[in-house]
């Protein structure tokens, strides 16, 4: 199981979960930030550091969130970003976003 970001990441991404995680993997997108799903470890530092509160355990994500796990999933694959499972963020950033993200709306309360 891992921790996924959702709805009130998108165009804030205010970046205080990236260097909570002992493993780094939390990853730059261009407008929010994906855990990788088979580098976390499920050990929920991010959820206190996130100061949006955008980040849940994935077996309590609220029933209108829950595609956000296949987002935080797809994003690695090849037909989002191509990164696969590096074994970690490294300082990586990517241009791009899942089609999701990048078609969602801005978030209530994203900063300018």
């Amino acid at each position: 199981m891992a921790h996924v970001i959702t709805t009130a990441c998108i165009d804030c991404k205010d970046g205080a979960c990236v260097p909570c995680c002992p493993v780094d993997c939390i990853y730059e997108g261009a407008r929010t930030l994906y855990i990788h799903p088979d580098e976390c470890i499920d050990c929920g530092v991010c959820v206190s550091a996130c100061p949006v509160q955008a980040i849940y355990e994935e077996s309590r994500l609220p029933p209108e969130l829950a595609h956000f796990t296949a987002i935080n999933r797809e994003y690695f694959g090849d037909a989002v970003s191509g990164l696969g499972s590096p074994g970690g963020a490294d300082g990586r950033a990517s241009a791009c976003d899942h089609p999701g993200i990048a078609r969602a709306l801005p978030s209530v309360g994203a900063m300018a």
